[in-house]
């Protein structure tokens, strides 16, 4: 059988799936197909539901639950991994809701962490992530919201921090952030899912065994990264929860899920069955 997945070329997803959809695993009767694209790209393709499986924000997740129910392996979450909200220049906390700013889509986590943090900032302009640094150096927009490697090269560019979006959600929750999870649609019975999300911890497991060795598939797919930007990419965002949610992974999500109707309302997640 062959199952479409989705997920991004960036280090921390290209580690977790290399094995899976390369088949340096045994993978059975199983065949991966990788549609690889920016998260809001698959995010807007789980809307439409287009994919077997995918990485999506869990900022969407409420919108797809009738479709979709969340894989325990292959995930983002933790503590410290959160979106930065940054300027060309420092400015004051108060000044946030008067600017125009760049978000990475608005489906994403970052942009629901975002409104949480200043629910007032109305003035949303919705770019690919990669896009949003310049889009704040060459005055485009007065602010953006930053994801995966920007993190670390903001500074590099001369831009500043104005808040950790990530630290506002750990000090107002107390739980790690749940940035992306992994998703398969309901139409396969809950044998298969659990076989793929056994397969998908295998082949990170696979990758985490070969570490600090970067493979070539992630390598190709950094974007022309910096050997040490890459590294630092995969050991912020793949950790224990990317293994299993377990019990402390899903009351993060669930959390997220309770936030999310009171900023969006989406009358559906106490309606379907989240976690497999």
């Amino acid at each position: 059988m062959k199952l479409t997945i989705g997920f991004s070329p960036c280090p921390n997803d290209t580690f977790i799936f290399d094995a899976l959809v390369n088949r340096k695993i045994d993978t059975g009767n199983l065949e991966f197909e990788a549609v690889m694209e920016d998260v809001e790209t698959l995010n807007r393709m789980a809307l439409q539901e287009k994919l077997d499986i995918s990485k999506i924000s869990y900022g969407v997740l409420p919108r797809i639950l009738p479709a979709y129910q969340v894989l325990s392996a292959g995930g983002a979450l933790g503590m410290g991994v959160g979106p930065l909200l940054i300027t060309s220049h420092p400015i004051d906390m108060e000044q946030v809701n008067d600017l125009t700013i760049a978000l990475p889509g608005v489906n994403t986590t970052a942009h629901m962490l975002f409104t949480l943090a200043f629910p007032g900032a109305l003035k949303k302009k919705f770019m690919v992530f990669s896009s949003i640094e310049d889009a704040v150096l060459n005055g485009e927009v007065d602010a953006g919201v930053i994801i995966h490697e920007n993190r670390f090269t903001y500074e590099a560019k001369g831009l500043y921090k104005v808040m950790d979006l990530g630290d506002h959600w750990e000090k107002t929750t107390g739980n790690p952030i749940p940035l992306g999870g992994i998703v398969m649609n309901r139409r396969f019975d809950g044998a298969l899912m659990q076989e793929v999300s056994k397969l998908i911890r295998d082949s990170l497991i696979h990758s985490q065994n070969e570490y600090p060795k970067l493979s070539e598939f992630i390598r190709s797919n950094s974007q022309e990264m910096e050997e040490d930007v890459m590294r630092k990419h995969i050991e912020l965002y793949v950790n224990d929860y990317s293994l299993d949610l377990g019990s402390k992974g899903k009351a993060a999500v669930w959390q997220l899920l309770e936030i999310a109707e009171t900023i969006f309302p989406q009358p559906v997640a106490g309606s379907y069955e989240v976690f497999l």
